[in-house]
């Protein structure tokens, strides 16, 4: 699933009783407040399920069903992002249960603090920087809890883990001068593997010259035997992590029960199949099948998906989502995905790099019911799947922007009295452009991003999907970028009645330049460097356009006041020059080009300028604002009478801690 990764932009309505009037429904909006709790760098929010009541039984039911799928792969994703997470996990769950001593304490509540960035972070490693963040209490005092809870004897093997910040300091190394595998603390690989032996591994299996290769090592670890053989070991049913998995197939099959379509009946039973087998082959089916299931309303994504974390791009983290059509809002997507032949003929790419038929792109707007595994807390707001480029150019792919999830942002935003906008902009022409269609232009980058750039192109015969190797995700990223920045100032939009009128893309190229070269580093510690694919793919494109254009003054650096602006000076010219790093990313992928695409992040996109981010740092802290969101889950409940389920309904939760307890008990099987 290759997601997209930004602050939300559509509002629509919010949930409401089909029965209730409009005066009920305004009351019911107003009511709902989306910000739960922050704490550290973190926001906790809230999402609402707008016209649940107007889904039909089989319907809800479905959507019940793999919505306890999606939550049921919990223990995979900890145990994935660290072979320690899980361990440490449970043993912060015993002692918020059973600690009998003074919980008021500063200590005590520091010790919630960390608990709390563990659960959200699916482990030890901050979600997004994935640098390993430590307590703020000390480690006598951690040690002092585990004891009084009876978990004395784990304190040896875990408190260096937690505490000490030069062991397994990061969750994914991507600093290519030292070894990548040897120096990551993610759970894909065993028994001191190095990159080199990894990639000997696999190379052995792959054939170039096979026009539709399975995804070799996306779901399995790879394991180095003390006599030196190194071995796979899957993840399936009577593998690795089996009791899970048997869980989310138990469900499945309940879900197929209530299944739309023959096809979605099918789609199961193959990714069920895959479950039980490991069989890579039959992965391929299942998204074949999925592609095309004829499903008009209810869908699920659940598996071992996306490959960004791992330093190698090739073993996939688990995921889940649930969710269902909006039906309203998905027009706009099918009147995009509708032109995918225009898009891909008029693009500014080679003619040897586009597809000469564009085939199965289709695109709708959803809501989510359940965030499960590596999307949960922390979630996408667009997907675009499958991932395999022979079944993307054969078969098509799904786009879809995930609506109720970008309202709460907005929705969210609404609710803090200060703005990242008003701070950053260099003068009110900016912030009132913004202010004017940047929810309609953010909205449609991120619709082209996942409907079509992620859509577009192809690779040359001969040329491996994995060529790019640990540079693939972010490569990736600034290719659907470019395709959605090139084509957002085209006159094309505003012929479909997308936006309003010429001059509105230009809101989305302030915010993107604004936030890659600038803003979007308030993610980051002082001194860090830009680790994150998607924060890659950013600071790769505006960089790149900021020093090409540098001597046409396509884009100034401005100064006022001690703080600096990055102002746009002549729009025209920076699409061109977005249409160019297109062209040359397009190459790159299409010719498996690693040593440019290496040379491509490495130059724009890793690097923070050291005064600028110490500034960027200071003005956002003075806003009180945290850099980072995810969300709790509601709860879909059934309705029993007389011993039969009649209904489901929603229930909206506001505890978080009491949320990620309850999972560890209800939803923890390794």
């Amino acid at each position: 699933m290759n997601r997209f990764k930004t602050m939300a932009i559509v509002s629509l309505a919010a949930l409401a009783l089909s029965a209730c009037t409009e005066k009920e429904k305004a009351e019911s909006v107003e009511k709902f407040t989306y910000t739960v709790e922050e704490f550290a760098d973190l926001q906790i929010l809230r999402y609402q399920i707008p016209d649940w009541d107007s889904l039909s039984f089989e319907n809800k039911a479905f959507l019940y069903y793999v919505s306890e799928a999606a939550k049921c792969g919990r223990d995979i994703t900890f145990d994935q992002f660290g072979k320690y997470n899980l361990r440490i996990r449970k043993a912060i769950e015993k002692i918020i249960e059973e600690y009998k001593g003074d919980r008021e304490s500063s200590d005590y509540k520091e010790f919630l603090v960390y608990a709390k960035r563990v659960f959200f972070s699916n482990g030890i490693y901050h979600h997004y920087g994935e640098e390993k963040f430590l307590p703020g209490c000390s480690q006598e005092y951690f040690k002092s809890l585990m004891e009084s809870t009876g978990q004395g004897a784990l304190c040896e093997e875990l408190l260096p883990v937690i505490f000490d910040p030069a062991l397994l300091p990061m969750r994914r190394c991507n600093d290519t001068k030292i070894d990548l595998v040897a120096n990551s603390a993610v759970n894909f690989y065993e028994g001191g593997l190095t990159t080199e032996e990894v990639n000997n591994f696999y190379d052995k299996m792959e054939d170039p010259a096979d026009p539709r290769p399975i995804s070799y090592g996306l779901n399995s670890k790879l394991v180095k035997n003390e006599d030196g053989t190194i071995v796979e070991k899957p993840w399936r049913v009577g593998g690795i992590y089996s009791k899970s998995i048997e869980k989310i197939i138990e469900n499945l099959l309940k879900a197929k029960e209530y299944a739309e379509t023959e096809g979605q009946k099918n789609g199961i039973d193959l990714l069920v199949k895959y479950y039980q087998t490991g069989d890579l082959k039959v992965w391929d089916e299942y998204n074949i099948q999925w592609v095309d299931d004829g499903a008009k309303i209810v869908d699920f994504t659940n598996g071992f998906i996306e490959d960004y974390d791992d330093p190698l791009g090739r073993k996939a983290t688990w995921e889940g989502i649930a969710n269902f059509k909006d039906l309203g809002a998905s027009r706009r997507t099918e009147a995009i995905s509708a032109q995918a032949q225009w898009f891909e003929q008029n693009s500014p790419v080679d003619n040897r790099f586009k597809k000469e038929s564009v085939k199965g792109v289709s695109a709708k707007v959803i809501n989510v019911t359940a965030l499960g595994g590596s999307c949960y807390p922390a979630t996408p707001i667009g997907i675009n799947l499958p991932n395999a480029n022979w079944i993307r150019k054969e078969y098509g792919s799904k786009s879809v922007t995930i609506n109720n999830i970008t309202e709460a942002y907005d929705k969210a935003a609404d609710e803090s009295p200060k703005s990242v906008l008003t701070e950053f902009a260099w003068d009110e022409n900016e912030i009132e452009t913004c202010k004017k269609y940047g929810t309609i232009t953010s909205n449609l980058h991120t619709d082209l991003h996942e409907c079509l750039g992620h859509a577009s192109g192809q690779l040359l015969p001969n040329v491996s999907g994995g060529a790019l190797k640990e540079f693939s995700s972010a490569l990736e990223e600034a290719r659907a970028d470019l395709f959605a920045l090139y084509y957002l100032a085209d006159n094309k939009l505003v012929e479909m009645g997308l936006v309003p009128d010429a001059d509105a893309y230009k809101a989305e190229y302030m915010s993107y330049i604004r936030n890659g070269l600038f803003t979007q580093f308030t993610r980051i510690e002082l001194g860090k460097k830009n680790t994150e694919a998607h924060m890659q793919n950013r600071k790769l494109v505006s960089e790149w356009v900021f020093e090409k254009g540098a001597k046409d003054n396509v884009i100034e650096k401005k100064s006022r006041d001690g703080k600096t602006y990055f102002v746009i000076n002549d729009f025209v010219k920076l699409r061109h020059l977005f249409g160019e790093l297109l062209a040359e990313i397009q190459r790159i992928k299409s010719e498996g080009d690693y040593k440019a695409g290496k040379k491509l992040i490495e130059t724009y996109a890793v690097n923070i300028d050291p005064a600028l981010h110490k500034e960027v740092l200071e003005r956002y802290a003075a806003l009180n604002l945290k850099p980072y969101k995810g969300f709790i889950n509601p709860d879909i409940v059934p309705v029993v009478k007389k011993g039969k389920v009649v209904d489901y309904k929603v229930v909206y939760n506001n505890d978080y801690l009491k949320q990620m307890l309850e999972y560890g008990k209800k939803y923890s099987f390794e």
